[in-house]
């Protein structure tokens, strides 16, 4: 990995992706998002402040839990500009995203395990259907074909 003298306080966006190992497409798209910022020089090329190192990897690791890009944005958000993501906003963060997390668990789980009965059968709208009529909520609102839109 490149080092980088201390006394450099701006990356560009090379830079950035060595150290970070994010792809210069993905920095682009971050910045894009909103979950990373930049200036411009005069020459029209990004400078990314030091920070910008701790919120690629908080983004990524937060991404690598399956948390959505949306979600990460607006936790970025509640951070003060300038300052690099600490152990205690990552704990704080982690928690809010727990039940969430636990929430997809469970239907994993549950998607594990029911996912044999699945295999072959090809209908995918039987009232036992797991993957797309899950405890049948659709017949208990619908009537006919439980994949067609309510607006249809």
């Amino acid at each position: 990995m490149p080092q980088i003298p201390e006394t450099v306080h701006e990356l560009t966006v090379g830079q950035l992706s060595a150290r970070s190992g994010a792809a210069v497409s993905a920095l682009h798209f971050y910045e894009s998002k909103g979950l990373i910022s930049s200036r411009r020089t005069t020459g029209n090329q990004r400078r990314y402040s030091r920070d910008t190192l701790r919120r690629v990897a908080f983004v990524r690791a937060a991404q690598r839990v399956g948390i959505p890009l949306a979600t990460i944005r607006d936790a970025l958000a509640e951070l003060p500009e300038e300052r690099t993501p600490t152990r205690e906003d990552w704990a704080g963060l982690s928690q809010k995203w727990r039940a969430e997390l636990d929430e997809r668990i469970r239907q994993l789980n549950r998607l594990r395990d029911h996912l044999t009965d699945c295999i072959g059968c090809g209908c995918l709208s039987l009232e036992n259907c797991v993957l797309s009529n899950p405890d049948d909520v659709f017949g208990e609102r619908l009537t006919g074909s439980r994949l067609l839109a309510e607006g249809r």
